[in-house]
This record gives structure tokens, C-alpha cells and sequence, in this order.
């Protein structure tokens, strides 16, 4: 884990401090691709409750962020088919990077540079927790998962798959 306990402010953190939410800070040590099994595995956490804030595209090349479970992978097509699009696919890195004003790694669903609609796997917000990222690689923040909700306007969809 990172020496580190306090990670400087963050378009995500900033926005969260403004609207007055709680949250807990977990920086640790970041490895390309390593991706949310990575970060579950570093800090001691169940991939489960780890979010992926992920930036994906309609037909249409309009952006849109899922937020997932970290062992889990989105069913494009029962993504599409809940929310009206005829295809949904993830963006190329630089093309979300431009979106969210993050780094594919380091992306959060707060702050990013542009609002984007935002989807959350429904069964994320039965949990008591979770930890999601908070703008920067290698940082991960702890929250009521309702807060994506709240602040975002998530809306629940059904398309987890088994990795």
C-alpha cells in the first residue's frame, strides 16, 4: 500500500466535499491493467464491493458511464436493450479519457469534464458500502453506495455477467 494517507484533491473529491458527503480514502499502489481485482486483492477488499466506473458509447457515439462490480463484466446487449440504445460498447481509452477528464485507470463517475448519464448495476446499490475510484490511479474512496444516486442520478440496470 501506498506511505501515503492523505491523496491530494481530485475533481471527484472536490465535488463530493461540496455536497457535503462522507468518505474514506484508500490510496495504494497502482499496476497497469491491473484493474479492480488488483486494487480488491492490494487493500483487502471483496472485488464484489470494488465499482468499476466504466465509459462507454451508444450507437450513436453518445458517452455513457456504468458503474459495475469489480468481478463482474457488463452485458452490453441487456444494457442497451434497458436503456433504449441499439448498441452499446466501450469507448477506446483516449476517447473516455476525453470524456471524463480521467485517465482510463483512474476514472470516477464524479466530476468527470462532462455530464454523462450514468448507469449503476443494481444489486451495487444493496450494498453497505463501496469503494469506487476518486479521480486518480492508484486512489480508491469508500462510500454510502446510494451516493450514486444522490449526486449522480444512477439509474439501476440488470447487466452483470460472471468474468
Amino acid at each position: 500500500m501506498s506511505k501515503r494517507s492523505h491523496v491530494s484533491e481530485t475533481p471527484a473529491t472536490a465535488l463530493l466535499r461540496a455536497q457535503g458527503v462522507a468518505f474514506t480514502e484508500h490510496p495504494y499502489e497502482y499496476l497497469e491493467h491491473g484493474g479492480a481485482e488488483h486494487s480488491a486483492e492490494v487493500l483487502g477488499f471483496d472485488p464484489f464491493t470494488v465499482v468499476k466506473t466504466l465509459v462507454m458509447q451508444d450507437q450513436d457515439a453518445k458517452p455513457l458511464i456504468v458503474l459495475m462490480h469489480g468481478n463482474r463484466k457488463v452485458s452490453t446487449k441487456n444494457l442497451a436493450r434497458q436503456i433504449g440504445a441499439k448498441s452499446v460498447e466501450p469507448c477506446q481509452p483516449e476517447v473516455a479519457n476525453r470524456h471524463s477528464g480521467f485517465l482510463v485507470g483512474g476514472t470516477s463517475p464524479f466530476g468527470t469534464r462532462r455530464a454523462m448519464p450514468v448507469y449503476v448495476e443494481e444489486t451495487i446499490l444493496a450494498l453497505p458500502r463501496i469503494a469506487i475510484n476518486g479521480g486518480r490511479r492508484g486512489y480508491l474512496i469508500g462510500i454510502d453506495p446510494q451516493v450514486c444516486v444522490q449526486v449522480l442520478n444512477a439509474k439501476p440496470v440488470q447487466c452483470a455477467i460472471d468474468l
